[in-house]
């Protein structure tokens, strides 16, 4: 089977998210299922800096906003995929530094609607093997509002490729004007409330959800969700009258970049028949790399992490609410890494310099440091008032570190309370909260605490977390089944 995945950003070549993540594991975990992958990316500046040697396989002459744009469709390897990447090379739409989609201020970049649509057009042309290389795709599999007209596109095809969208956040739904829609010279019939049109202006994400054969989204219980108006974005009726269609399948992780037992990011090695010392030497490690000189008093004290967007999503409001009186009441201590609105960056830092042996903070990402924190930590506190999959919560999981979250999406799907039933019967793994609250967020954090100072129940925790599988194996077969027509 031949399948065409496509995607705005994969690890490690540009990532922005969890959607770089999977657009990187789930090829992989597909192609070792026997599929003939072919992952399709935008050629950003620092993407292609990131390549070695390219080859081109030919040119498209593709329509944009307005004008027509000569588009080289290039073939490279990387060491981190076992089958050719194809980038779509346009510089007027992708040689621009920075992030992906917004531009350095933080706006989104102005001319997004023409660049995903030229990417999109692209992507339905390589499927179709319009440059005729002996490659037409069986499935297209594309993922998020930046590839949400690949499936319309497809849709015009007499003899096509099946077609499956994955919605990783019903949060961003590529919306642009009704003049937008106009200048891209989109077909006049999609101009309608079965088509693209939403509330007077163009939704990418809509489209892919209308014209898709099949529409996925990363965990069962978000499936649920989005069907509903607290999380469905205005499109809950959509998606409930596409209910035949649509499919909750967990995301999975990458379990060799993800091994505490071989993670080069480690200060120690060690695995869930031998947590200790290994998981202490990382706790020793985190520490001293934010400024503990002696970490070894600190070692018996708990330590909290998080790494995450600082955004109202991710909870983050909720921590710096119950950081102070946890401060006051416990002997807890605090790890934060992430950037996001400035006001929340802004209380991080008012926080680190109040407390400085208690709390500490790195405003940003570090790729190393995010792994020793997951390993060092005792706890990770993830209470995202939404989560569609989330993967944090499986590296938590996976390194030994109990997460605490609130019931929610993929956070519902992969973590068991540790109530008496669950400690009783071995299936606690986390700490379940049901509130978006600070309030309830604490108490949670509390009896996590609590467990704590019970040595045999919570490595019993730690065990059950690190013993569960959270590969792609089981995810891949079931999108290839979907790919078959299979439901």
């Amino acid at each position: 089977m031949k399948v065409l995945f496509v995607a705005s950003e994969a690890y490690p070549l540009v990532k922005t998210g969890g959607l770089g993540d999977v657009a990187c594991s789930l090829p992989l975990a597909l192609h070792e299922a026997g599929a003939e992958m072919r992952l399709l990316l935008p050629g950003y500046r620092d993407l292609l800096n990131k390549l070695g040697e390219v080859r081109i396989l030919g040119w498209l002459e593709l329509w944009g906003m307005g004008r027509t744009h000569s588009v080289r469709i290039l073939e490279s390897r990387h060491p981190a995929y076992p089958f050719p990447l194809w980038v779509v090379d346009c510089q007027a739409l992708f040689d621009r530094p920075g992030n992906p989609y917004l531009q350095p201020n933080g706006h989104d970049w102005a001319d997004n609607a023409e660049r995903f649509t030229v990417f999109a057009r692209a992507a339905v042309e390589m499927a179709r093997d319009a440059l005729q290389i002996g490659w037409a795709a069986d499935v297209v599999h594309a993922h998020d509002w930046q590839t949400g007209l690949v499936p319309a596109f497809m849709d015009t095809l007499t003899k096509r490729p099946r077609s499956i969208f994955t919605i990783h956040n019903m949060a961003y739904g590529g919306h642009f004007s009704r003049g937008d829609f106009t200048t891209l010279h989109l077909p006049d019939y999609w101009w309608s409330a079965d088509g693209v049109e939403f509330y007077g202006g163009l939704s990418m994400l809509k489209a892919g959800i209308v014209y898709a054969d099949a529409v996925t989204t990363v965990s069962p219980t978000y499936a649920y969700e989005i069907c509903t108006p607290a999380f469905g974005y205005g499109m809950d009726g959509l998606l409930k009258s596409r209910s035949y269609k649509l499919h909750g399948i967990l995301n999975g992780i990458d379990t060799a970049i993800w091994n505490p037992a071989t993670d080069a990011n480690l200060a120690a090695g060690y695995s869930s028949e031998a947590i200790q010392p290994g998981k202490g030497r990382n706790k020793a490690a985190l520490l001293q790399r934010f400024g503990v000189a002696d970490p070894s008093p600190y070692l018996q004290l708990p330590l909290l992490g998080t790494v995450g967007r600082l955004v109202e999503q991710k909870g983050v409001d909720l921590i710096l609410h119950a950081i102070p009186d946890l401060l006051a009441s416990t002997d807890a201590r605090f790890v934060l890494i992430g950037a996001g609105h400035r006001h929340f960056e802004q209380r991080l830092r008012e926080l680190a310099a109040q407390y400085p042996n208690r709390v500490f903070v790195y405003i940003g990402y570090d790729e190393q440091l995010a792994h020793l924190l997951e390993a060092g930590s005792d706890m990770f506190l993830m209470p995202s008032r939404f989560e569609p999959c989330g993967l944090n919560q499986m590296y938590s999981l996976r390194y030994g570190t109990p997460p605490v979250v609130l019931y929610t999406g993929g956070l519902a799907d992969t973590v068991v309370n540790a109530s008496h039933p669950h400690l009783q019967d071995g299936s606690a793994n986390g700490f379940v909260f049901y509130e978006p609250t600070s309030r309830a967020l604490k108490a949670a954090i509390l009896r996590a605490l609590d467990c704590f100072l019970h040595p045999e129940t919570w490595q019993q925790l730690q065990m059950t977390g690190m013993q569960q599988d959270f590969g792609w194996e089981h995810s891949a077969a079931k999108y290839l089944n979907l790919y078959q027509h299979q439901t």
